[in-house]
């Protein structure tokens, strides 16, 4: 394999393809394109307005440079071949006033208005492109990373790695689907001369992405299907009445549903492997309680493992005041748990004195062992692997797992995402009605800071969300560019909170915010999940596009928790920008979370940069889960013939590899 230091000879360069996750020029060639943008040049000169035009041509003028407060604009006069002539208007490159040379020949794309008879341009190339190098391929990169050069370090990479690119496909359903060979697949993607290309090259990426994702799905069904646990005595959720009762609030239909479900899948012999999905706000922590307490019912521990220390600490505070009344012990068990205490925390664990222990990956650590772990809870079950989450079930004689997600899809996506699960689902809320508005506005927008002033004049807390942890140069929003900014305007009232920080320095800055010592917290994503400040009524997410729109839609669910009104401001500093803008309006049309997470798998494209764009439901480099879902059905069916058949010499070593892939994921995540 060839690594990094070979790939570029900028060292700049290589430090984004690194951030990137590209260290090989194999990593580069499995990098595919996003979009493609169509160079055929259009033929139809009765143009209709906001008609996307393809034009080649020579500049005229000189380009001239328009700044304004907010935005910079380029004009040049332009001349097509046929001798029509444009003017062209070009937001933020003010590249163009170096690059753009008069009486040149160029192909423009952009987009035509008829009134003003002006191109708004989206894109531009020197001279006049060959008819089968027309559809140009788009990569997802940074934005400093020009789009020409990676497509230049693409070809290159195909060079290099010829002769050694392997598809997972058995030949069994290569020759029975008619699939191009790998090779070829991924030279069409990054060099299509046609669209039916591109057909091709998807045709056998998306399968084979598809089948193997199935067959690690039946792969782990088929390891969990093969426990049992120890005969319990069944239980109803009519022993639990007289506790849910002394709620404070009353169950939804959706939550007493899943809790029936939940308590029957507890009663049977096998183990019991069950999804609760719903949307942030909608109850999920409590009906995991109610079955947390049904399982102390009946005799047995329960534990409830959160992926971080700052949402274990909430739970547990949650848990305490819950189950108040009751004679129920619960303990806290988190990394940062002083020895002494962990060490006494073991021994009431093991004796059988703690009846439901909250905490992170410690809860599966080699000391503790349990007395009698009957119901497992994993809070953001995507978050840990298949191994660790088994790891923990087998501290008690194969204990029954509940895993919950906030991040709800359609039950049909559900099953095909989470083939291994059986699955719940809360679609209605509690009584306490949330009232968010969302808005998408420039970074430099006067009423962030006029918002951000009504919210401490009402002893309100409010979130600045950042995109990335460190700074780069040019770049405005790292947590620590928006911290040293914020904590220059309002001095003493702003908290930081990211990844990188030790335990320590994160429960420190959270305590402060939770008190309201800081009333403002700058911070990235690490918040997404489950942090319940009540007061916070105004969320501020700088460079909104960089995330994923079910991971908008998780933040946002962090403010207006007490049921008033609150604010979430998206930022874009190219409102111009239709695709991006669009995308964002979803969130401010939408407080669904299933129609929002629904349109965040319609609108993933392949290449999305994995980083940043994360929501908690299953990465896939080529998929849709939405158009592609017939895929998926004739995948599924495919997996399991092969599971069937699978000392098949055909077969043999795709399973063995889908195998080890599983558990190297679970290392990784360890």
């Amino acid at each position: 394999m060839k690594f990094m230091d070979k790939l570029t000879k900028s060292p700049r360069l290589n430090t984004l393809l690194r951030q990137m996750g590209i260290y090989s020029f194999y990593d580069v060639v499995y990098h595919l394109p996003r979009r493609y943008d169509n160079y055929n040049l259009t033929k139809d000169y009765d143009l209709e307005d906001k008609q996307r035009v393809v034009l080649l041509g020579d500049v005229i003028s000189l380009p001239k440079l328009n700044k304004g407060s907010r935005a910079s604009l380029i004009t040049f006069d332009f001349m097509d071949i046929n001798k029509k002539f444009f003017r062209v208007i070009a937001y933020n490159r003010p590249y163009l006033l170096k690059t753009l040379n008069i009486n040149e020949r160029y192909t423009i794309i952009g987009s035509y208005d008829k009134k003003r008879n002006e191109v708004d341009l989206i894109n531009l190339t020197k001279g006049e492109i060959e008819k089968e190098r027309a559809l140009k391929p788009v990569y997802s990169l940074p934005s400093d990373y020009p789009n020409h050069l990676f497509a230049s370090l693409a070809k290159r990479s195909l060079e290099e790695v010829s002769g050694h690119i392997y598809s997972l496909v058995p030949a069994y359903f290569r020759k029975k689907y008619r699939l191009i060979d790998k090779e070829t697949a991924l030279r069409y993607a990054h060099e299509p001369k046609n669209y039916e290309e591109i057909r091709q090259s998807l045709r056998h990426l998306k399968y084979e992405e598809a089948l193997t994702f199935s067959l690690k799905n039946q792969l782990i069904r088929e390891a969990n299907r093969s426990l049992s646990k120890v005969k319990k005595e069944p239980i109803g959720l009519d022993i639990c009445e007289p506790f849910i009762n002394t709620l404070p609030f009353k169950l939804t239909n959706d939550q007493r549903q899943a809790c029936e479900e939940i308590i029957e899948d507890m009663n049977q012999s096998s183990l019991m492997y069950r999804l609760l999905q719903g949307d942030v706000g909608s109850g999920k922590t409590l009906v995991s309680f109610i079955c947390l307490y049904a399982n102390h019912l009946r005799g047995d521990q329960g534990a409830l493992m959160a992926p971080t220390d700052a949402l274990a600490r909430q739970h547990f505070e949650n848990a305490k005041k819950l189950f108040e009344g009751t004679k129920i012990k619960i303990a806290l068990l988190v990394g940062s748990t002083k020895t002494a205490e962990k060490r006494m925390i073991y021994e009431d664990i093991e004796d059988g004195t703690i009846d439901i222990v909250i905490g992170t990956h410690a809860l599966f650590a080699k000391a503790v062992k349990y007395s009698s772990l009957g119901l497992v809870v994993i809070d953001e079950q995507h978050r840990f692997g298949v191994n660790q989450r088994i790891a923990l079930a087998n501290k008690g004689e194969h204990a029954d797992m509940l895993m919950m997600s906030a991040t709800p899809i359609p039950r049909s996506l559900a099953l095909t995402l989470y083939g291994d699960l059986e699955i719940s689902t809360l679609t209605s809320f509690p009584s306490t009605k949330r009232d968010v508005k969302t808005a998408i506005v420039d970074s430099n927008d006067e009423r962030i800071y006029t918002m951000i002033e009504h919210s401490l004049k009402e002893n309100r807390q409010v979130y600045i969300i950042a995109p990335l942890i460190d700074y780069r140069e040019d770049e405005r929003y790292s947590v620590e560019q928006l911290f040293a900014r914020f904590a220059l305007k309002y001095p003493g009232k702003v908290g930081l909170l990211h990844g990188k920080m030790n335990i320590e320095d994160k429960e420190n800055a959270l305590n402060r915010f939770y008190s309201g010592e800081v009333p403002i917290l700058v911070t990235t994503s690490v918040i997404e999940v489950g942090i319940d400040v009540k007061p916070a009524n105004l969320m501020v997410i700088y460079d909104a596009s960089n995330f994923g729109l079910a991971s908008l839609h998780q933040l946002r669910g962090r403010i207006g928790r007490d049921g008033s009104h609150a604010v979430c401001l998206l930022t874009h500093d190219d409102l111009s920008n239709e695709e991006d803008i669009e995308r964002l309006n979803i969130l401010v049309n939408s407080e669904d979370g299933f129609e929002i997470a629904e349109a965040d798998l319609k609108n993933r494209g392949p290449g999305e940069l994995a980083g940043l764009k994360q929501s908690g439901m299953p990465n896939f480099a080529y998929l849709n889960v939405i158009d592609d879902f017939k895929i998926f059905v004739v995948a599924r069916d495919d997996a399991t013939f092969i599971l069937k058949n699978k000392t098949e010499p055909g077969f043999t070593y795709l399973v063995d590899r889908v195998s080890r892939e599983i558990n190297e994921d679970d290392l990784k995540k360890g």
